[in-house]
């Protein structure tokens, strides 16, 4: 199967979406399913996984809708209030909902003392029990704290977004590499290869210019615990889906189909428990 682990849907609105800049100007408007299906299909991208983008279980709903709607979403990532002391009820009303597979919250934006909190490892254990994965959002400069995190929840599948957010544009990546080698050392926690070129020089990244971060992650990593996912729409403020594409797609040809195949969907459709 191939699929996009990483995109998001949402209707634009300027309250709503406060973090789309003005320097983003070009994602502040809606974007659906009808306007991502065919670019799937143009690329023989059998379905996505709709990634949460606003903190509300509002979201979370609408996003179970549009699964419902449409079959090329094969599961939905949503948001809950881990640390919230009505948690359970709170999972309670989205229990019977197939296309869920897991959870994620905007780490990034937080203290790096919140993934700490033990209200907050409480929530990771109550969705681990309920068969939920977990999406890690975080910068590069959260990775010591999240080793410290994903140690306390060693049965929990987490999966990196983003590679954690490396520094592209300035090309930084031994410091990246040193913090994020012991988080792959361990077997439960997952790598998205998404999101890189929004991480570079929007207007003048090359695909040289990501080539050591996959190295680095396929290093790391290995082909059975990476996931392609596009970041789309987000990645437009960089580039076009075909681009972010193309640049996996030559990256992973160098690779054996078993190991291509499974960056490129069935590593995903596994962890997310996507038929494939």
């Amino acid at each position: 199967m191939r699929l996009d682990s990483h995109q998001h849907f949402w209707k634009y609105n300027p309250e709503k979406h406060s973090w789309i800049t003005d320097d983003m100007k070009v994602i502040q408007e809606n974007f659906l399913p009808e306007d991502l299906i065919p670019i799937l299909k143009e690329h023989q991208i059998d379905g996505c996984v709709a990634v949460q983008a606003d903190e509300s279980f509002r979201e979370t709903a609408y996003l179970l809708d549009l699964a419902e709607e449409h079959e090329q979403i094969k599961a939905v990532v949503g948001w809950a209030d881990l640390a919230s002391d009505e948690l359970d009820k709170d999972l309670d009303q989205f229990a019977s909902q197939k296309k869920l597979k897991g959870y994620r919250e905007i780490l990034q934006s937080k203290n790096v003392d919140y993934m700490l909190r033990k209200d907050f490892i409480r929530g990771i254990e109550k969705i681990g029990k309920r068969g939920y994965t977990y999406d890690i959002l975080i910068f590069h400069n959260q990775l010591e704290a999240t080793l410290q995190f994903v140690k306390k929840a060693p049965e929990q599948p987490f999966v990196i977004d983003h590679l954690a957010k490396p520094n592209i544009k300035l090309g930084i990546w031994r410091a990246w590499k040193k913090e994020i080698a012991p988080l792959a050392e361990r077997e439960y926690i997952f790598c998205k290869v998404s999101g890189m070129v929004t991480e570079a020089d929007w207007k003048k990244w090359t695909a040289k210019d990501l080539q050591i971060y996959l190295e680095v992650a396929l290093e790391l990593f290995g082909p059975k615990r990476l996931m392609f996912g596009s970041d789309w729409p987000v990645c437009k403020v960089a580039g076009e889906y075909e681009q972010v594409l193309e640049v996996i797609e030559r990256f992973t040809d160098r690779l054996s189909k078993t190991e291509k195949d499974a960056i490129m969907g069935n590593t995903a459709a596994e962890f997310y428990g996507v038929a494939l």
